[in-house]
């Protein structure tokens, strides 16, 4: 299991470059003028984590297989979008496809980079794009009424709960307030139906000029007090040193990015933060053939993560030898685990943990 993010924003902030970088190839057309990404690009690129490696090491896998999550490139938003600027309509209704938002803004100074607005703000730029999305959301919640209205009057219980949700959203929405502001406790499902845009979680990336990529500056600080206030999560990224990592050398990376005062790159920084915006763990499997690394949804049960593998697994589970991903290094494996009593055998109501280290026993 993945997760997909639609990368968002105004033109020309650095959307397709981030993109680019991401997935390491030239699939989007990064260029300095508005709507050069008319179709939706798609990439799937491998999740970082050393511990894959690591357990390989350990189990002398063949292979390795990680988790991977997907990118989609959504051309840029502009003022009137809802109302089909901009070739809006399209561009929304990507929008209404993706799990999450990833929303890139142009936190750098530059005269050779034109800006749509004439000039860097990048809380009136998240502004524009999130009017946007809440005017669209509205007008599809209005649409619905009159038939949901006729449904409930006809004692249609699944109407009525429906109509009970909208007529709680739409008053946020008319305020400017997104919809996942106003959902009732318990509805998070219900509204997630919706296909609501203002309901999905949302990431901000501040793209910075390469000086800033490891402090910020002061317009990525104006956005991380936005989205703090808002509940919502921000990194700060440099879309072209991103860029620039993505065409060298493996080799090379940590040596650049240590020159320029980064830990990490954007790349880890964006997919960290967004597992967090998700609720996503990873569990492993590792054997002789292939370490391999799988995503799941915090909170799910062992047969549920033994589906992710395949539905047979999770059809016929009996249950799941896990040994913690700490415990599988320090005994060295996992017969160094079973032998100090470290591998457990867990049932179907056992509630998987990140870095789990599982075999599935099953029977159909």
């Amino acid at each position: 299991m993945g997760f997909n993010c639609g990368i968002v924003g105004l033109p020309n902030v650095g959307k397709s470059t981030l993109f680019n970088a991401l997935t390491r190839t030239a699939a989007a057309q990064a260029a300095n003028y508005p709507f050069c990404t008319i179709e939706p690009n798609v990439g799937r690129v491998a999740v970082p984590d050393p511990r894959l490696e690591t357990l390989a090491r350990i189990a002398k896998s063949a292979k390795l297989v990680p988790a991977s999550l997907e990118f989609v490139d959504i051309a840029g938003l502009v003022r009137g979008a809802s109302k089909g600027e901009g070739l809006g309509n399209q561009f929304l209704a990507n929008i209404r496809e993706v799990d999450a938002i990833v929303h890139v803004l142009r936190c750098f100074e530059d005269s050779d980079v034109t800006h749509v607005d004439g000039s860097v703000d990048p809380i009136r730029d998240a502004g524009t794009v999130e009017t946007e999305l809440m005017l669209a959301d509205l007008e599809s919640l209005e649409k619905r009424l009159p038939q949901l209205h006729k449904k409930a009057r006809g004692s249609d219980k699944e109407a009525a709960r429906q109509l009970a949700l909208i007529e709680a959203l739409i008053p946020a929405l008319q305020a400017g307030r997104a919809a996942r502001t106003a959902v009732p406790p318990g509805e998070e499902e219900a509204a997630r139906r919706l296909g609501l845009m203002t309901t999905k979680p949302v990431l901000y990336v501040c793209n910075v000029e390469e000086a800033s990529a490891a402090t910020g500056n002061a317009h990525s600080a104006r956005v991380m007090a936005y989205a703090e206030a808002q509940g919502a999560r921000a990194v700060v990224v440099s879309a072209a040193i991103e860029a620039e990592i993505a065409q060298m050398p493996e080799a090379e990376r940590g040596e650049f990015l240590a020159s320029l005062g980064l830990a990490d790159s954007g790349l880890d920084r964006v997919i960290r933060a967004g597992y967090d915006l998700l609720g996503l763990i990873t569990f492993f499997t590792a054997g002789p053939k292939e370490a391999r690394a799988w995503t799941i949804v915090k909170g799910m049960t062992a047969p549920q993560a033994a589906g992710v593998i395949h539905g047979d697994f999770e059809r016929g589970f009996i249950a799941a030898e896990t040994i913690a991903y700490e415990d599988y290094v320090a005994c060295g494996g996992e017969q160094g685990a079973r032998e100090a009593g470290k591998l457990r055998v867990e049932g179907k109501s056992y509630v998987v943990k990140d870095g789990d280290v599982m075999l599935f026993r099953f029977n159909v």
